[in-house]
């Protein structure tokens, strides 16, 4: 190689403008100046027993536990916590639907109740049974993510947006189903807004 001025440039040490060829001759019959024998070790350098592994284990898990993603477990599950608290609160009033369309009609102002209770309670236990099988699904989504090491915060939010709206509009069909109630309903919100 030579550089504009005509003169030669050194050949490179470390064989960055090897062929790949000369790189697997090389790899094959490595060069005796820079291999180490038993006699060159220093012997502060050969160590009697293997240290242990524990406090650079423990370290190593302080520190993929610190910062963003310590943060984004704590908020991970604190999420999940909050979710399981709601869901327990919410599975009673599911089940108990006359009761429920009771306290919700009363919101509202509207002095109706359902023909059918009873007929209306299945639609209670199956809101009931979708926001359990949801934070579930939730709780078992975030801990394979969280073990992975990746961003989980997203997913309970977005479990619980899904499933609560899912839940949400199983409990509003039988409202929807009985004419007098939801005529009762809309009069109501319409008396409200306007």
């Amino acid at each position: 190689m030579s550089d504009p001025s005509g003169q030669q440039r050194p050949r490179p040490q470390y064989g960055e403008y090897a062929t790949p060829e000369e790189q697997r001759a090389r790899i094959r019959q490595p060069d005796p100046a820079f291999a180490v024998t038993p006699e060159t070790v220093p012997a502060a350098a050969a160590p009697a027993s293997v240290p242990p592994t524990a406090p650079a284990g423990r370290a190593s898990a302080v520190k993929a536990m610190s910062g963003p993603r310590l943060a984004d477990r704590i908020i991970t599950f604190g999420l999940l916590g909050y979710g399981l608290f709601t869901v327990l609160g919410s599975i009673p009033a599911a089940t108990d639907y006359a009761q429920f369309a009771s306290t919700f009609l009363g919101v509202f102002g509207v002095d109706q109740e359902l023909a059918d209770p009873a007929g209306a309670r299945g639609w209670g236990l199956a809101a009931a049974l979708v926001l359990g099988i949801g934070w579930v699904a939730t709780f078992g989504l975030s801990w394979m993510s969280v073990r992975a090491r990746r961003i989980s915060f997203w997913i309970p939010l977005v479990g619980g947006i899904v499933f609560n709206m899912v839940s949400s509009v199983l409990l509003v069909v039988p409202l929807m189903s009985d004419p007098a109630v939801w005529s009762a309903l809309q009069d109501a919100l319409t008396a409200q807004v306007g």
